[in-house]
């Protein structure tokens, strides 16, 4: 391996320009006779970038990166021994107690320092809250908290939304997994209740609610604050719930042109509870320093769906502390505890047995739909995906008697362009002929189109330029001008000063009995109230009638269109399958090939990490 072969490979795609750099420096900076330097920095950079908080070795040693071509040799990785030994015997590259900017460790995995650091401080801090319970719980008041809040009896289950209650009253460290409809805002607020409720009137409880973007923050906000109404409680409780929601950068207080916050192990947040909404979207560094910001004897309850798709950037934090499939129960002492409190019994099934940690104590997946029945329309779709059952996937698709869920199969470019316009002009006909923002808003997010990739025929850039064409041929929009009546808007950046937010969608109208036929944009409120903007103050924004899966996260529609494109691409898994299905309330509609949703479904995204081993000892651990 030499430094030509490292452009061999920035030409051919493989590596970036970073890549190229980063390898570089490390090598100069190694001062070392073995070329091995420059493979393993430059794919170690390589793997962050694309999602893995580490380089597994054993993975890549010995493959072939690059084919023998036009007289130059192949590139191929080293052999695992003599990768590891020339590796550590630089002074860049040192074992985990090391100060070094590599770090390899016994797995053979070999991390940029950094990512080392925030995997190593976020599993210590889990452990750490996990160790022993909180004391001093009033348990007479906490069963009846628990039964006024959580009436509800489950036939043949004992209702998981009570265990989760009562891990979050015991525990520093709680995390509550489920899909949509299994009640996750509904029983924060309940749980921030029954808390409270525990406290009394005469302390004042330090709550925090945040989540990893704006919209998210404005959906959580507007949640609890129409649930908490109708909670079976007293005003005072109701009152101490709060409402305002918090970006998490926004909650830790960002300094400028730094990658650090003001609230930090040194400088913890002054609370007693904080709550993470969508926390599968979270990425390793940024909840590395959200768990040392939260003080260690407060209560940190992180709330999502661990089969979702996993953050933008490094890491997989929620479906490693999740575990993965093999190994279920909890603690005797817990059990015993549940069943004490909620005098229901828990299946001997998920009793103490080998194996089981403290740490599934502070683990609860939500399983009851309160949206969707499992065995058929989405939710039963949603759960054949999750299970990665690619029989049961297409047998419900076509199923003629379900029109909630609907498979439509590609034959060719004019096919899909026929497709999209019976389904633009059936959806968007509405909106775009009313003169009422309102009503324009609520009816265009009926329906979102959704597509799986950026690029290419199939991909939001081309497929948003096309509805816009059959929107101008049906004489449904007049695009003479940016700024035209029925431009539907996406907000891409936070502006705080303006309370819009990443994810924000508005639509482009004149003023109603305005004499000026001026532009203004408007969105929906966290009350609901109506706010309007010219378009030159809006935050950094695109046209989206259709939007990528990615980008939808945290959203909700009553019909979705899902677009896959027409060959497999890397970014294709079962998790954005179930992302995209996930997001319909009513209906939804997968445009595609079979052998791509085929594959689609059958790629499981494994982002490498050491936490789910630092976590679970290395072993498989399902979490009840």
């Amino acid at each position: 391996m030499n430094k030509d072969n490292l452009v061999r490979l920035h030409q051919a795609g493989i590596l970036t320009d970073i890549d190229v750099h980063f390898a570089g420096f490390m090598a100069n900076l190694a001062d070392s006779k073995y070329q091995e330097i420059f493979l393993g920095a430059a794919l170690a950079s390589n793997v962050t970038g694309k999602g893995d908080v580490c380089l597994d070795l054993a993975s890549f040693a010995g493959k072939t990166l690059l084919e023998k071509d036009d007289g130059m040799d192949a590139v191929i990785c080293p052999e695992l021994s003599v990768w590891k030994e020339n590796l550590i015997s630089t002074r860049i590259v040192g074992r985990p107690e090391d100060l070094c900017p590599l770090i390899l460790d016994e797995r053979n995995r070999l991390y940029l320092y950094r990512y080392w650091e925030y995997e190593k401080k976020l599993s210590d801090s889990i452990k750490k809250r996990t160790k022993e319970d909180i004391g001093g719980i009033n348990l007479l008041l906490i069963k009846d908290s628990i039964k006024r809040l959580f009436p509800e009896i489950i036939d043949g289950d004992i209702n998981r939304q009570k265990v989760a209650a009562i891990t979050s009253a015991f525990k520093k460290f709680c995390v509550i997994s489920g899909g949509p409809g299994t009640g996750k805002t509904t029983i924060i607020a309940k749980i921030l209740a029954m808390l409270i409720e525990q406290t009394g009137k005469e302390k004042s409880l330090r709550i925090f609610l945040t989540a990893p973007t704006g919209k998210a923050t404005a959906r959580l906000s507007e949640s609890i604050g129409n649930i908490k109404k109708k909670l079976n409680c007293k005003d005072y409780i109701k009152a101490a719930i709060p409402t305002e929601a918090f970006t998490i950068h926004r909650l830790l207080k960002t300094i400028i042109r730094s990658p650090f916050f003001r609230h930090n192990s040194e400088n913890p947040l002054p609370a007693d509870i904080v709550v993470v909404d969508e926390a599968s979207m979270v990425d390793l560094p940024l909840m590395s320093k959200l768990i040392q910001a939260v003080p260690v004897d407060a209560r940190l309850i992180l709330i999502g769906d661990s089969d979702q798709l996993a953050s933008v950037d490094p890491g997989s934090v929620l479906g490693d502390i999740c575990g993965n499939k093999s190994l279920r129960g909890f603690t005797t002492n817990f059990v015993n505890k549940v069943e004490e409190l909620t005098d229901e019994k828990i299946t001997d099934s998920i009793k103490q047995h080998k194996g089981i940690k403290a740490l599934h104590d502070c683990i609860v997946v939500l399983k009851k739909n309160y949206r969707f029945a499992d065995s058929s329309g989405i939710g039963g779709l949603s759960h054949a995906v999750k299970l990665g059952d690619i029989d049961k996937t297409l047998d419900l698709l076509k199923n003629k008697n379900d029109r909630s869920i609907i498979f439509e199969e590609i034959l060719s470019a004019d096919n899909f362009k026929q497709i999209l316009t019976d389904k633009v002009v059936e959806f968007y006909s509405e909106y775009l002929r009313t003169d009422d923002p309102g009503r324009a808003l609520k009816l265009f997010n009926r329906f979102k189109i959704l597509c799986a990739v950026k690029m290419g025929q199939f991909g939001v850039y081309a497929v948003n330029k096309i509805i816009e064409q059959i929107l101008r041929r049906e004489n449904l929009i007049q695009t003479e001008n940016l700024w035209y009546k029925g431009r539907p808007i996406l907000i891409t950046s936070n502006d705080y000063k303006l309370s819009l937010f990443n994810g924000d969608i508005g639509i482009t109208m004149p003023i109603q009995g305005s004499a000026s036929n001026d532009m203004h944009v408007f969105f929906r409120g966290t009350s609901g109230e109506l706010k309007q903007f010219l378009p030159y103050r809006l935050p950094q924004h695109e046209t989206v009638y259709a939007m990528t899966v990615h980008k939808s996260q945290g959203s909700e529609f009553e019909n979705v269109f899902l677009v896959l494109p027409d060959k497999d691409y890397p970014v294709l898994s079962r998790e954005l399958i179930y992302t995209g299905i996930t997001r319909a309330s009513q209906s939804v509609t997968i445009l595609g090939k079979e052998e791509v949703l085929r594959t689609s479904i059958s790629r499981v995204i494994e982002r490498k990490s050491g936490l789910h081993d630092s976590l679970w000892g290395g072993k498989s651990s399902q979490i009840f």
